[in-house]
């Protein structure tokens, strides 16, 4: 059997190849083998894409038209305030236009064993979370004649938490260096050093205590445990995958992000590239429309070619198309026409749309070959 595939290895890919051995009997005939590797061949034939086939027409159109099909849509996770999701549209053109700041940053953590069997697993959220001191305090108060801030502290909350006193007076400490901290029972006062403090300068320091962050990951505002066939899964309002993947309980394997660009940083472009697939694909499907995968990978591929991943706009793939033409037919026409005329730019006409807008033929399909005729004399 082993020399009959490799017969076939420069007539198949090699991943058609293993699959036709993983589906067919072990105790096949050589014969029926042959024809159903003649046949894989037929089929792989038709699947190709023609020589001059306008793949990025054909793909453009075909994530279009669904496109217009598409619901403005927000869904939401019963119970939590924070926790929505942007789907439809507006998220593929987050994704095309390769934003940093999306509007809905969430990821998925998934965890090591014993606690994807759900151990302990409200305890590894609240540890993920990230934790400001406005979550523990009681009571925030001004002591105006002292200029003193008083605050009362939940020791049922610090305590469920997995925070001693000792670390939230450490915490503390570091955080707001130049005051004096005192710690006694339930109750942390914090005064300056200097005499000459202003009553707008306490306040503003009031408003800093709030927000220092004593527990969790910086960025994850919200956690929702959700149990997905035989494990647990944490979704998490915020994204921050390079500090979540540190976590020793975390399996830094499967754990991703809906943030393309955190996932090129931390990740790298390859990694970038199958997330952008992945999160259309996701989106495409859950309106319940059906585009070929092909379509999204020729996409994603245009996006990192570059090794960084640009984003379908002015200033991302269309400003590095070589005809000015083509750049100009996008947005912003004049800019790119007067740019090119003080460097002198030539634009060779190699493509489809400077062609289009010259009426002349399109180098795709029946347009690449030249006819040379001889006339008669």
């Amino acid at each position: 059997m082993g020399d009959l595939y490799k017969e076939y290895e420069d007539k198949l890919p090699q991943s058609i190849i293993d699959a036709v051995k993983e589906k067919v009997s072990e105790n096949i005939s050589q014969i029926r083998l042959k024809r159903i590797l003649d046949t894989a061949i037929i089929e792989y034939g038709k699947a190709k894409v023609e020589s001059g086939e306008a793949v990025g027409l054909v793909s453009a159109e075909s994530i279009g038209e669904p496109g217009t099909q598409m619901t403005l849509n927000t869904f939401h996770f019963a119970g939590v305030a924070e926790m929505n999701v942007t789907m439809g549209l507006p998220r593929i053109i987050e994704i095309l236009d390769g934003r940093k700041n999306i509007s809905t940053p969430m990821m998925e953590v998934y965890l090591k064993k014993p606690y994807s069997n759900g151990t302990d697993i409200r305890k590894i959220a609240l540890q993920i979370k990230q934790t400001n001191f406005q979550d523990v305090a009681l009571e925030i108060s001004i002591k105006m004649l002292e200029f003193t801030i008083e605050i009362k502290v939940d020791k049922e909350k610090l305590k469920e938490l997995g925070v001693s006193d000792s670390q939230l007076e450490k915490d503390v400490s570091k955080s707001l260096k130049g005051y004096i901290i005192k710690y006694e029972g339930d109750i942390i006062s914090i005064k300056p050093k200097s005499k000459e403090i202003t009553v707008n300068e306490i306040y503003k320091l009031k408003e800093k205590i709030k927000s220092l962050q004593i527990k969790g990951v910086k960025g994850i505002i919200q956690v929702l445990p959700v149990k997905r066939g035989d494990e647990y899964v944490i979704i998490t309002a915020g994204s921050n995958l390079y500090d979540v993947l540190s976590l020793e309980f975390v399996d830094n394997t499967r754990t991703t992000t809906n943030s393309v660009l955190e996932i090129s940083e931390v990740l790298g472009i390859e990694a970038a590239r199958q997330a952008i697939i992945n999160e259309v694909f996701k989106v495409i499907e859950s309106q319940g429309l059906n585009v070929d995968i092909r379509h999204i990978m020729l996409v994603a591929d245009t996006m990192c070619v570059s090794g960084n991943v640009r984003g379908i706009t002015r200033y991302g793939i269309v400003s590095e198309k070589s005809s000015v033409l083509a750049r100009a037919s996008f947005e912003t026409p004049i800019k790119h026409i007067i740019n090119a005329s003080l460097v002198g730019e030539v634009d060779h006409l190699d493509s489809v749309v400077e062609n289009a807008m010259l009426n002349q033929t399109i180098p795709i399909g029946t347009g690449i070959p030249n006819l040379v005729m001889k006339g008669k004399k």
